[in-house]
């Protein structure tokens, strides 16, 4: 079999999982984006997976109850292990609500290979930031679980990077993501 450490060379890279986790709005799926141009500018190959896009495919089975979001995390995990097997960096744009999703990430992936990225946007920035008008609907009760209203956020423990994207902006803060990203993925 042709293992990881083939694959990286091959491709002339060190491979992580990149976790950005937050609240809705705090601003992961651009961050990720972002991230994406970036190191794909500079010859690393990439893959997304955001919670959005997959909750409409592999995870549209899945609603928004604790049991449900450990299983959806659980799956996301095994897959960025996938492509972290296959010499691919994986970027991650989740809530990931919980210390017990958080680890769970984390176990399946590996420390070595996981690079958690929390970003602290305040409430009230990432209500702002709304622009589905998820924040208004579950303030009227018309979603439930939903992350921050009546369902918790339990902020990292010991994340490898925090940033506020409420006070940084987003030019700021992928300097501050690749200044880590960068270290760990460079041979």
């Amino acid at each position: 079999m042709i293992d990881r450490t083939m694959k990286e060379k091959s491709l002339n890279q060190k491979t992580v999982a990149i976790w950005f986790t937050g609240l809705s709005g705090s601003g992961k799926t651009t961050l990720a984006e972002n991230i994406e141009k970036v190191l794909f500018s500079m010859g690393y190959l990439t893959q997304i997976l955001d919670g959005d896009t997959l909750r409409l495919g592999l995870n549209q089975n899945l609603g928004f109850s604790e049991q449900d979001r450990e299983e959806n995390i659980r799956r996301v995990a095994e897959i960025s292990k996938l492509f972290i097997n296959s010499g691919i960096i994986c970027i991650n744009s989740f809530i990931s609500p919980t210390h017990k999703i958080q680890q769970l990430a984390r176990d399946i992936i590996d420390r070595e290979h996981f690079i958690e990225i929390f970003l602290s946007a305040s409430l009230e920035i990432c209500e702002k930031r709304d622009v589905k008008g998820l924040y208004k609907e579950a303030r009227n009760g018309n979603i439930k679980n939903f992350t921050g209203i009546d369902s918790l956020y339990e902020i990292p423990i010991n994340p490898d990077l925090e940033i506020n994207t409420g006070v940084l902006s987003v030019e700021e803060s992928v300097v501050k993501c690749l200044e880590v990203i960068i270290h760990r993925i460079s041979k």
